[in-house]
């Protein structure tokens, strides 16, 4: 029967196993060292199906625990997610308690302190099975582009699209900007790993990163530049990314160069404090923000509020502390009043905030 791991995405711990059919409680502590006061030491319980592959997550703090973009919740009737998924179709009696699998992300706490589950067929490879003097090594498991990137030869030589790929692309923006179809395999937050596969969706790469158009673009040129290395999010940089960071830039820089709106828009290159995708991203995005995928709030703010971080700010901190520390509470900024970028002035709704933003680009 595999092992069940419990493992920390942010690399603040060691694995923990989950055994078969039994709850273990964790939140803030030693074994999590999360030192949130927001986190209850009971803040979840988890109990694996080491046979079915998934453990099921019941929270007991009082603070949110997510599964994905879905809050498990404490004291509500019924989860509603319960008639989703075909394991949760086979857990109707299920209440508070939404089932986790291999690939998606279970956030102990308002959206932070990221895990995923993995189950290993072999347990002697990964450490300890109760042993305490045997170490716990990390169960890896092969990302998304794995050793294929060995298999591909020589690293292509650094280019650009075609003028005609970036008129084509920049059509598809300004004219056709829908959101395209979810890729069948895996989760919606694992998705990046999957796009940065497709050459569909390829617009550049090289050796050290590949660029993608955003599937739901939220300006007219809208841009991911992803590190074929695999890093899970801003907390997972370490000072030897520095380099790589300033490659990234430097090829967002060369995108908006190529831009056949480059001398017409402005554009910004950043991060996400808190971002809903599994793997670290920069954002490439021009400022008119006109685009039909922009709708709501959490989307304005995430790109024009502090919970957008400036790549050269990013470098800047990692170059200066080794790491990059996302401040607490950034999650709020998204809460935020509708503010023009530009002139700061408030907007009641979107319709009248992209109404307002017009006049900017008209001027």
């Amino acid at each position: 029967m595999p092992t069940c791991w419990l493992v920390s995405e942010d690399d603040r711990h060691k694995p923990i196993q989950l055994p078969h059919q039994q709850a273990l409680i964790l939140g803030r502590g030693p074994e999590t060292k999360i030192k949130d006061q927001k986190c209850s030491r009971n803040q979840v319980e988890l109990r694996a199906d080491c046979n079915r592959g998934f453990i099921i997550v019941k929270q007991l703090g009082t603070n949110p625990t997510n599964v994905e973009n879905v809050i498990v919740g404490k004291g509500n009737q019924v989860n509603w997610l319960l008639a989703v998924t075909a394991y949760q179709r086979h857990f109707p009696h299920l209440y508070n308690q939404v089932p986790l699998k291999p690939g998606q992300k279970l956030c102990m706490v308002n959206q932070l302190y990221p895990y995923t589950v993995r189950f290993i067929e072999d347990a002697s490879t990964f450490g300890s099975t109760g042993d305490g003097n045997k170490p716990v090594k990390r169960p890896y498991q092969k990302d998304s582009h794995g050793d294929e990137k060995a298999k591909e030869g020589p690293a292509s030589k650094i280019s650009t699209p075609s003028h005609t790929e970036e008129a084509s692309y920049g059509a598809s923006v300004t004219e056709k900007a829908t959101p395209q179809k979810a890729e069948p395999a895996g989760h919606w937050s694992q998705g990046l790993k999957v796009s940065m596969q497709d050459p569909k969706m390829q617009v550049y790469k090289d050796e050290k990163v590949v660029v993608i158009k955003d599937k739901y673009p939220k300006a007219r040129y809208h841009w991911l530049v992803l590190p074929w290395e695999s890093i899970s999010s801003l907390k997972a940089l370490r000072a030897d990314h520095c380099e790589l960071l300033k490659h990234m830039q430097k090829v967002g820089d060369r995108m908006i160069k190529h831009c056949p709106d480059a001398q017409k828009l402005r554009f910004r290159q950043g991060y996400h404090a808190i971002p809903s995708m599994s793997h670290i991203h920069l954002h490439v995005i021009s400022q008119d923000f006109d685009s039909p995928c922009l709708k709501n709030k959490k989307h304005w703010n995430s790109f024009t509020t502090d919970y957008f971080i400036d790549s050269q700010e990013i470098i800047a901190k990692l170059e200066r502390d080794g790491k990059v520390s996302v401040k607490e509470g950034m999650g709020e900024l998204l809460k935020l009043p509708l503010c023009c970028h530009v002139c700061r002035k408030e907007q009641a709704t979107i319709p009248k905030l992209k109404d307002h933003l017009k006049t900017h680009l008209l001027s």
